[in-house]
């Protein structure tokens, strides 16, 4: 059966960036059949099954690119403080006392959050990751994810180093063609690992068919350490240990010379920002802007609850233009387009997945739909600045991955929401409990 999506606008981030007044996407099989004026498809497709979304813009799936979703249960628990201050005397005790369940119910939370504000495909890395890949799969959505790592040892999952590398073998064979879900092998900095740890696990993304990623250049002291370490800046340090590859995404990227994206170009990475993230913890603002002139993909993540603390990439977009017009004292830096780029297209490829990003024929049907009804989406001048500067993500009634419907006029159809609000009241004070 086809499904006929109608509603005013369709933004489909296509090459050309067309946008379709009184239009459709046609969706079959999980895949989108064909984008074009509503009339023409109504023809075209005479047997469908037609979700008419009236006043109300269709556009491609945002993309978190960089998160960590189970920290839905410290979202609040810990702010206004230093990055280490934050890491050492709070959130990595905390964190030791996670467990399986505890993690899978935070990304639960996180995904449900995503899904109402209209994200279908994330990048995630954390502790006990066995219970998100259950999360994303039992919720429907996209994902790329792994187990980050560290020199120390015994870890939440892993009592040795060689524990992770089978733990990762093993789920590398236990996810091995699912749909939606792929694999990455995720050292968590380059504080935190060791040169022969971090070509131990670049060899291991090679030999399980993972995907690489990593904690990068992400504040002053990671450079000052790097340098005092190593000799070496954090992403010259990266390129000599051969980690600088074509399916390696590096998260933050905050601070960076010419020299590094130079390196980052022609190692051909993507690179996610995280402005709320960044700002919160006053890492500093990622040169987005020439990252983009040297060609380097850029794409959009939230971090994770805990430091940012929404998981809402309509509001990152926001921030992310502003963030650079203020930096730059440039009202013309990081235009509208540019934040949603980001969020789309820069997102397929910091997930190495150029099925997604665009609403164009044999793409994916990973889809939302935001709302103009409502004031502070009137009147439409243009609609991508509405989407970037005016939406809030509550404007969302649809969110749709590989062609099935996770939300709709607010109800959650893939999980049942308000059990996970009362199983969260029912852990509250988990963090203090021996």
């Amino acid at each position: 059966m086809i499904s006929l999506y109608t509603a005013d606008y369709v933004v489909t981030q296509n090459d050309a960036r067309d946008i379709l007044e009184n239009a459709a996407v046609a969706v079959q099989d999980g895949r989108i059949l064909s984008v074009g004026h509503a009339d023409l498809l109504e023809i075209l497709f005479p047997e469908h099954r037609r979700v008419d979304l009236g006043k109300a813009v269709i556009l491609p799936g945002l993309i978190n690119a960089h998160t960590h979703v189970s920290m839905s249960l410290l979202r609040g628990y810990s702010d206004d403080k230093a990055l280490m201050d934050w890491l050492t005397q709070d959130i990595f005790p905390a964190e030791a006392k996670l467990t399986p369940e505890l993690v899978e119910l935070g990304a639960m939370f996180s995904l449900a959050e995503m899904v109402r504000t209209g994200t279908t495909a994330f990048y995630d890395m954390y502790m006990h990751q066995r219970s998100v890949f259950r999360a994303a799969d039992k919720l429907g959505l996209r994902a790329v994810m792994g187990e980050s790592v560290t020199q120390y040892f015994p870890s939440l999952s892993c009592r040795d180093a060689e524990a992770y590398f089978d733990l990762v073998r093993t789920q590398a064979e236990e996810w091995k063609g699912h749909p939606r879900i792929r694999q990455a092998v995720l050292p968590h900095a380059p504080y935190t690992t060791t040169p022969e740890l971090l070509t131990r696990c670049r060899s291991l993304a090679d030999e399980t068919g993972s995907l690489f990623g990593m904690h990068l250049a992400e504040t002053e002291s990671e450079t000052r350490t790097c340098l005092q370490t190593h000799g070496m800046r954090p992403i010259p340090y990266c390129e000599s240990l051969g980690l600088l590859q074509p399916d390696s995404t590096f998260f933050h990227v905050v601070h960076a010379d010419e020299r590094d994206m130079e390196l980052l170009s022609e190692g051909r990475c993507a690179v996610v920002h995280n402005p709320a993230s960044n700002m919160k913890l006053a890492s500093g603002v990622a040169p987005t802007g020439a990252m983009q002139r040297y060609r380097i993909p850029v794409a959009l993540g939230t971090d994770g609850p805990a430091s940012n603390n929404a998981q809402n990439m309509v509001r990152e977009m926001y921030l992310a233009s502003l963030l650079q017009k203020v930096t730059q004292l440039d009202s013309t830096a990081c235009p509208a387009q540019t934040a949603l780029d980001m969020a789309t297209r820069g997102g397929s490829d910091a997930l190495h997945e150029p099925l997604i990003g665009t609403l164009e024929p044999g793409m994916k049907a990973d889809f939302i739909a935001l709302d103009l009804s409502t004031p502070n989406m009137q009147p439409v001048h243009n609609i991508v600045s509405n989407i970037v500067y005016a939406a809030t993500g509550l404007e969302n009634k649809l969110t749709v991955v590989d062609g099935q419907e996770l939300y709709r006029d607010g109800r959650f159809l893939t999980c049942d929401y308000e059990a996970l609000c009362a199983e969260i009241k029912a852990i509250h004070g988990w963090q203090s409990r021996n």
